[in-house]
C-alpha cells in the first residue's frame, strides 16, 4: 500500500468511527438532541447505542478494527432491515443512505483491516520488533 492509499484508508476508518460514536451518544446520552420525542428506548435501541458508541470508538482509535467493524456492518445492515427497508425498497425513499453506507465501509474495514495510522498497527509493528532476535534488529 503506497502512502497516500493508508493515508486515506486511516482517514476513512477515523471519520467513520467518529460520525458512527454520535448515535450511539445521541440514543444512551441524549447527545445532539437525544431520541426525537414520542419514540421509546427499546432494548433493542440500547444495543444498538452501545454497538455504536463502543464500536465507534475502537474503529476511530483503529484497536480491534477488523472484529468491531464486522459487528458494526452487522449492525448496520439490521437497522436498514429492520428501521428503514419497510418504508421503501430504495435507501433514498426510506432515508437508509447512511445505515447503506456505514454498513458497507465497516465491511471494507473488516477486510482490509485498520490501515497504518492505528493502534492495531502499532500493536502489530511492536509484536513483529519483539520477535526478532536483537542481533538481528537493525
Amino acid at each position: 500500500m503506497n502512502r497516500v492509499a493508508g493515508f486515506t484508508h486511516s482517514l476513512l476508518r477515523i471519520v467513520a468511527g467518529l460520525l458512527f460514536i454520535h448515535p450511539g451518544g445521541m440514543k444512551l446520552f441524549g447527545w445532539f438532541g437525544g431520541i426525537p420525542v414520542g419514540v421509546p428506548m427499546t432494548p433493542l435501541l440500547y444495543a444498538a447505542g452501545v454497538i455504536e458508541l463502543v464500536g465507534g470508538t475502537l474503529i476511530l482509535v483503529g484497536l480491534f478494527t477488523r472484529p468491531a467493524a464486522f459487528i458494526c456492518s452487522g449492525e448496520m445492515a439490521f437497522a436498514y432491515f429492520i428501521g428503514h427497508f419497510p418504508s421503501g425498497f430504495w435507501p433514498i425513499q426510506n432515508h437508509g443512505e447512511p445505515a447503506v453506507l456505514f454498513c458497507f465501509i465497516f465491511l471494507f474495514l473488516w477486510g482490509n483491516g485498520a490501515g497504518p495510522i492505528s493502534l492495531d498497527h502499532l500493536i502489530e509493528r511492536r509484536r513483529a520488533g519483539t520477535r526478532t532476535s536483537p542481533a538481528t534488529r537493525t
